[in-house]
């Protein structure tokens, strides 16, 4: 396998004569029998001015606003559940310390507290 390898000074001619328009990056690539399918456009995002080869994203300002609004509700999401998650760790903690006065077993305090939940109607 034969490695090419080009110099900075050719790379920046390319890519000036991608950028002016002289040639596209496909007809560059077949000019000066350049290897690779991205080798040129690589060059141009490299080392050319940013007009070529950048990703734009053009967003309505609802979108703009839409992203914001779902990160500060996802945000306000996950503090409730950490807020959950430490009540729920208060509530074990009180049960353990209940259950430990009344000189019971935590399990037989569940298990005796879920037969109550059953009402006579």
């Amino acid at each position: 396998m034969k490695v090419i390898r080009y110099s900075k000074s050719f790379k920046l001619q390319v890519v000036r004569e991608v950028e002016d328009g002289t040639l596209c990056a496909e007809a560059a690539k077949r000019k000066y029998d350049i290897g690779g399918n991205w080798t040129v456009m690589k060059w141009v995002r490299r080392y050319g001015s940013g007009r070529i080869g950048k990703i734009i994203r053009v967003e309505k300002a609802h979108e703009v606003d839409e992203a914001s609004r779902l990160r500060q509700e996802l945000r306000r999401v996950k503090e409730a559940l950490a807020d959950t998650h430490v009540e729920l760790a208060l509530e074990r903690a009180f049960l353990e310390v209940a259950c430990e006065q009344l000189n019971q077993p935590v399990e037989a305090f569940k298990k005796k507290q879920a037969g109550r939940r059953r009402t006579k109607r």
